[in-house]
């Protein structure tokens, strides 16, 4: 029987599921190779337990926390959804950020920022928590450098017809589109018709050259398809709002972090979005999340490390259990 202790939060909307601690060693030296080695064996079925009913549901996101690569971060996060174990999540680290401060992991003041520095498997994240009168007011986070992979990818789909995508990386790959262009509207009532789009979209980019075409390891595919509109706006920076269909077909409530973050690298690129000014991104419930460039990478790719802010709520505490006596066990997905 396991018992297994989470403490959950979200972010803009979005559930985080963390297990501070695990019944069971993962293998690996860093997070990268750790989550190699989660996606069979007893971290596989954790996360099969932790996210599929009765227990969870079908968009349930969480997180374990593991041992960091070195010691120059605090802790590791390998994040894991209903598909598998991804290689970024920009809300968890902010719920990651978020609980550190709260549990006393993380030792912060009263007043002022304190750096939360986490190991992923796309590379080294920080989440600086905001604290005000002995609270926590705000996450942002410092992603892995971002840097844009192909503009105007062409791809046929059986329902949207020809679609034209632009693709970045974010410590993820995401396809970015206009939702006009797929004749779409980011609101709720659009929900169906977006995940099919995501859907379709996700798989004429799976065998797609472009891909192939790529030196960087950690690309495994597309893992998310954003589709954005434009919104009113005055000043500097710019407005807009998102959703973000991930994995196999998951609706991310949040602008997602990530994904925030590959919109800003496109967005600089196009010159639409100079280094400094914000991004406010909404998401499909109206959440948000403000971004912004704050570095510059030299190197054969570039990139951009990106700031994605918002805040994390904590919105409860389980233990959970696995009985061998219970005929369904491990849960199941109806959706």
């Amino acid at each position: 029987m396991w018992e297994i202790e989470t403490f959950d939060y979200h972010a803009a909307g979005e559930p985080f599921r963390i297990v501070p601690t695990l019944p069971f060693l993962i293998p690996g030296n860093t997070a990268a190779e750790r989550r190699e080695n989660a996606m069979a064996g007893d971290a596989n079925k954790l996360r099969q337990l932790l996210v599929n009913e009765p227990r969870g549901h079908a968009e349930m996101y969480g997180g374990f926390v593991v041992p960091p690569n070195d010691a120059g971060a605090h802790f590791g996060a390998l994040f894991w959804h209903r598909e598998g174990f991804s290689t970024a999540c920009g809300h968890g680290t902010m719920a990651l950020g978020a609980w550190a401060v709260r549990s006393g992991l993380v030792r912060a003041p009263d007043d002022g920022e304190t750096d939360v520095v986490i190991d992923v498997p796309s590379g080294r994240v920080t989440a600086r928590v905001s604290m005000v009168g002995g609270k926590v007011a705000q996450v942002a986070f410092h992603n892995v450098p971002s840097y844009v992979v192909a503009r105007d990818v062409e791809i046929k789909t059986p329902d949207f017809g020809h679609l034209r995508v632009d693709l970045a990386w974010s410590g993820a790959l995401y396809a970015s589109l206009p939702a006009a262009a797929a004749g779409l509207e980011v609101t709720p009532s659009n929900l169906a018709k977006v995940v099919a789009a995501g859907h379709q979209v996700r798989a004429g980019l799976a065998n797609h050259a472009i891909l192939d075409e790529q030196a960087d390891s950690r690309i495994e595919g597309v893992f998310g398809t954003i589709f954005h509109e434009p919104m009113a706006h005055s000043g500097a920076g710019l407005r807009q709002r998102n959703v973000n269909v991930f994995a196999d077909g998951q609706v991310d409530r949040s602008p997602s972090g990530s994904g925030t973050a590959a919109r800003v690298a496109l967005l600089s690129d196009a010159g639409q979005l100079p280094d400094g000014e914000l991004l406010e991104h909404y998401s499909i419930i109206d959440s948000r999340f403000a971004a912004r460039v704050v570095d510059r990478v030299a190197g054969p790719r570039g990139g951009l490390v990106v700031e994605v802010s918002g805040r994390a709520f904590p919105v409860g505490e389980g233990k959970f259990t696995l009985d061998a006596d219970d005929e369904l066990g491990m849960g199941f997905l109806l959706r």
